[in-house]
């Protein structure tokens, strides 16, 4: 039995521009061809396929992953192995965290404050007060913080919920693109870099072109916003801004 790149691209959840590009570098070449020169996959790249889709789940960057998976003296129960412990510890802490938004959000909606218990139990030693109060020594007194003040106050959890689930839409779009090597000045990119301004203007406020470029060099110039941003897949910070000036040069031009 054997699959098209378009089979494939549906089981998998990938597109196929991500299949060629890792026929392309060497990470997942098709055992076979049709008469017509077409890429058909065995069982055995479906399951190299789930292995690669593991590890960069996991964040290894694909030169990693190919040289994990061509070690010869790599046990592939061991590969299993090593992926269901970071898995496990990775679903544990989002779980954490998911818990903790939830009740921060429900706090936040009926006007209660957390105990610092409550709200260092997941994040640490990150302190959201100092951070609100950085944001309003910053901003306060534009006309950005203030909208957005307004239209945080009137937000109702499934609000939260759905603003969070289409951000996590565009970082998904954006890696997207990083993995099938698109670069962040090409067309597909500059329109998810519309899209995430549209999205900021839609929930937060008005976000011009010159203010989407100066909210793309923070992502970069302050390492909290990078560290954050690139756990989605290392270097994201640097594609968005990218991909935030040229869409702004190509709107503004």
């Amino acid at each position: 039995m054997s699959y098209s790149v378009g089979q494939v691209a549906g089981f998998a959840g990938v597109t196929v521009r991500t299949l060629h590009h890792y026929d392309a570098i060497g990470l997942l070449v098709p055992s076979e061809r049709s008469h017509a020169g077409h890429r058909r996959y065995s069982d055995a790249d479906l399951d190299r396929l789930q292995q690669i889709l593991f590890y960069r789940e996991l964040g290894f960057p694909l030169e990693e992953v190919a040289a994990l998976l061509d070690d010869p003296d790599a046990d592939p129960r061991a590969h299993l192995r090593r992926q269901h412990e970071l898995l496990t510890a990775r679903i544990e802490r989002l779980q954490k965290m998911a818990e903790a938004v939830e009740q921060a959000m429900e706090a936040r909606t009926m006007g209660i404050n957390l105990t610092p218990e409550e709200k260092f139990e997941v994040f640490g030693d990150f302190d959201p007060d100092e951070h609100q109060e950085e944001v309003q020594e910053r901003w306060g007194n534009t006309e950005a913080y203030r909208q957005s003040q307004q239209k945080a106050a009137s937000y109702t959890k499934e609000d939260w919920q759905r603003i969070q689930r289409e951000a996590d839409e565009l970082t998904r779009r954006f890696v997207g693109l990083m993995e099938a090597g698109e670069p962040a000045d090409s067309e597909a990119a500059m329109d998810v870099a519309e899209d995430h301004r549209r999205g900021i203007s839609r929930h937060h406020y008005d976000c011009g072109y010159e203010m989407h470029t100066c909210l793309g060099a923070m992502y970069v110039d302050d390492e909290r916003f990078t560290r954050n941003i690139d756990q989605a897949k290392p270097g994201l910070a640097v594609y968005m801004r990218d991909a935030i000036l040229a869409n702004a040069a190509r709107h503004t031009a």
